[in-house]
């Protein structure tokens, strides 16, 4: 793509998984920018080794393969790369189809739910963001943010309607999947450059707050220790310069978390 270092745009009609196919190059030495986009994903997958399904067609999965330097995107800020994509996403969808999704932590791009259903989340999921990383020496050898992005689903599954949606059925008209594509790319090659430079971090924070579902919002957090899971309630007040979630809990006290499953409470009162 011209004026992008994504000069090598792969798209297939079907693959395992974009993110393993792009981490293997990686492995053998693959460029940055190097990018792969398929029809079908038969093993895609999202955090936590959840899998990632989508008829043929339906959504626009794509990953990108990224070798950014260890003094502007150490180990410890990998999740920024996430929140990049994200944000890039956000703004190509508004756009491209007028409909405005927000960010809900860590990795989901979604929107307010229509109904109040008990069953519902308060939510539904329009896309997903997975971020693997290769590390050596304690450094980002490589890095692979993939994206499955609901385009064009049609009439909702009924098992699903409660948690999921498509851009199509937001936006009442068909997605343009390649014109989607190319205006992803074309962001996230701005979002990116920007996070490489020394006041990159905090101005791409500032855009995650303006866009987040999340903060603000009364919040059940699953952690994982070990084979414990712990579960903790509050409000999402902030994130760290790392983009760690900061959780205000109903003690009073203020926890920052790294990694975990947040649910969005329904209810704000406690």
């Amino acid at each position: 793509m011209e004026g992008t270092r994504f000069q090598n745009v792969v798209w297939v009609s079907e693959i395992p998984s974009t993110n393993t196919a792009l981490l293997e190059l990686a492995r053998k030495g693959g460029d940055e920018g190097e990018v792969l986009i398929a029809d079908l994903q038969t093993q895609g997958r999202g955090r936590r080794g959840r899998v990632w399904m989508a008829p043929p067609g339906t959504s626009l999965m794509m990953s990108v393969l990224l070798r950014p330097p260890s003094d502007s995107v150490p180990v410890h800020s990998a999740s920024l790369i996430t929140s990049a994509l994200a944000v890039a996403a956000v703004n190509a969808v508004r756009e491209t189809t007028t409909v405005k999704l927000g960010i809900k932590w860590p990795n989901d791009l979604v929107v307010d739910s229509p109904t109040d259903a008990p069953a519902g989340l308060g939510y539904l999921k329009v896309a997903g963001i997975l971020t693997e990383t290769l590390i050596v020496d304690s450094a980002i050898s490589a890095l692979v943010v993939g994206m499955g992005l609901n385009t064009g689903w049609g009439p909702v599954p009924p098992e699903l309607e409660q948690v999921a949606t498509s851009l199509d059925v937001l936006a009442g008209s068909s997605v343009d999947r390649p014109n989607l594509a190319h205006k992803i790319l074309q962001n996230f090659e701005n979002k990116y450059s920007d996070l490489l430079q020394p006041w990159g971090s905090e101005t791409l924070l500032e855009e995650i707050r303006y866009h987040s579902s999340t903060l603000g919002r009364r919040v059940r957090v699953h952690l994982d220790h070990s084979q414990e899971t712990r579960v903790l309630e509050g409000r999402a007040v902030d994130l760290t310069k790392s983009g760690e979630l900061v959780i205000e809990t109903d003690k009073g006290d203020l926890q920052t978390i790294s990694v975990a499953d947040v649910e969005h409470l329904r209810f704000d009162a406690r």
